[in-house]
């Protein structure tokens, strides 16, 4: 039986990853800061599936996460056939007022663990010749995203990264994905802050957590490079960029993104 690696699996998109592949019966590990909910979803999972479910209580902005990771499931004898980078965050309004703590958090989040992590398990799936890797990117990155800055470049490096590790080990037959979400049903509006109108009109046109799993995985195993899952509106927004000079496409976010900065 296979086994799934997952990190922010406490909630949201990663909590959705696991149920679906936990019916596919995979095996899982499960990475998130929230014991609790981590805990409560492991139990659930084996009760309902009769799989093994492994948990790792960490932050992945910490030190050294991802080798503790790392060492944790090698320590298990637990072999990773599939990694999903899941956890990430993010954070609205005009970079120079917002914490700065949190925007260098973001990166550590969104880029480092991410890269980190993938360059532990990598290794052992080209070894193997079997494996393959899901890194949650955006919509967002496909465009600079004044007022949301950090976030969309943090998901331009994921996007960008994704891709040429899907090219550099397709010899390997290893199988890397770029998610690109556009708005889903999950906290992330709330989470980061966004004003309270902005955060509804992106929720009107969200994708369900369910659709973003399921075409998700779809594109894996057809070994796509990239995915944007859902309707039409995702699609326009991942390739605007094809029909606007940038400079002309960032002032169009900043004036969509800015109207929230007088009215929080």
């Amino acid at each position: 039986m296979k086994t799934a690696l997952i990190t922010g699996a406490s909630a949201g998109i990663g909590e959705n990853f696991a149920q679906e592949l936990a019916k596919q019966q995979m095996n899982l590990v499960l990475v998130a800061r929230s014991e609790q909910k981590l805990q409560s979803l492991a139990q659930e999972l084996r009760s309902r599936y009769n799989i093994q479910v492994d948990t790792i209580i960490q932050d992945l902005t910490a030190p050294n996460a991802a080798k503790t990771v790392f060492d944790t499931v090698n320590q298990k004898g637990i072999t990773i056939d599939l990694l999903i980078n899941n956890a990430g965050f993010g954070g609205y309004g005009d970079f120079v007022e917002q914490d700065g703590e949190k925007q260098v958090k973001i990166v550590q989040l969104n880029v480092l663990a991410l890269v980190d992590l993938t360059h532990h398990f990598l290794p052992g799936m080209r070894d193997r010749r079997s494996g393959a890797i899901i890194n949650l990117a955006s919509t967002a990155g496909f465009q600079p995203m004044p007022y949301f800055s950090v976030y969309a470049a943090s998901k331009a490096f994921v996007l960008s990264f994704s891709e040429a590790l899907w090219a550099e080990n397709q010899r390997y037959n290893v199988k890397v994905l770029a998610v690109c979400p556009g708005p889903t049903d999950t906290s992330f509006f709330q989470d980061a802050k966004f004003p309270e109108f902005l955060a509804k009109v992106a929720q009107a046109n969200n994708t369900s957590k369910e659709v973003v799993v399921r075409e998700s995985l779809q594109a894996l195993d057809n070994n796509q490079s990239t995915v944007v899952p859902g309707d039409i509106r995702n699609h326009l927004v991942a390739n605007i960029h094809r029909f606007l000079p940038r400079e002309a496409l960032t002032n169009l976010w900043k004036t969509i993104l800015g109207s929230g900065i007088d009215k929080k």
